[in-house]
């Protein structure tokens, strides 16, 4: 029988409560699944699977078409929110970033703004519905003209 080297011993010395953390960890999940098991409902109603939502049933089918623009301004509000916890923590460290952070801060809100402003070039951000968007610009159209003469 081999002999156990002296860093096998060490190594589980030192690593014996992870071991023991993960076998406690299995042993709380499987009691907490036999015990809804146990306890849980076996009752088959008719409404038992229906979705229920704060109260109300609901109606028509969850694959509801949506327009790219709601995705659109999910996308933007991240990559904003996101960089607005970046400001927050360069405002927390102003102090010690001195006039070197406060230029580098300086450059990536301009970064932000630069791109604010292209979204909004490109019409990302305009949620007017295109029929709509073009009936008001046919009527801007003739007023414009009737200035320029």
């Amino acid at each position: 029988m081999p002999a156990i080297s002296l860093d096998k011993v060490e190594a589980l010395a030192h690593n014996w409560s992870f071991g023991v953390f993960l076998v406690i960890i299995g042993l709380v999940c499987a009691l907490m699944l036999a015990v809804s098991w146990l306890l849980g409902g076996r009752y088959r109603g008719r409404a038992k699977n229906d979705p229920f939502e704060s109260g109300i049933v609901s109606v028509g089918s969850a694959r509801m078409r949506l327009s790219a623009k709601f995705y659109l301004t999910a996308m933007f509000f991240v990559i904003f929110d996101v960089e607005a916890l970046f400001l927050y923590a360069w405002a927390v460290s102003v102090r010690e970033s001195g006039w070197p952070g406060f230029i580098e801060a300086t450059i990536f809100i301009l970064v932000l703004l630069a791109g604010l402003v292209y979204v909004w070039r490109i019409g990302a951000l305009d949620w007017t519905p295109e029929a709509r968007r073009r009936k008001a610009l046919q009527a801007q159209a003739p007023g414009q003209n009737a200035e320029k003469h």
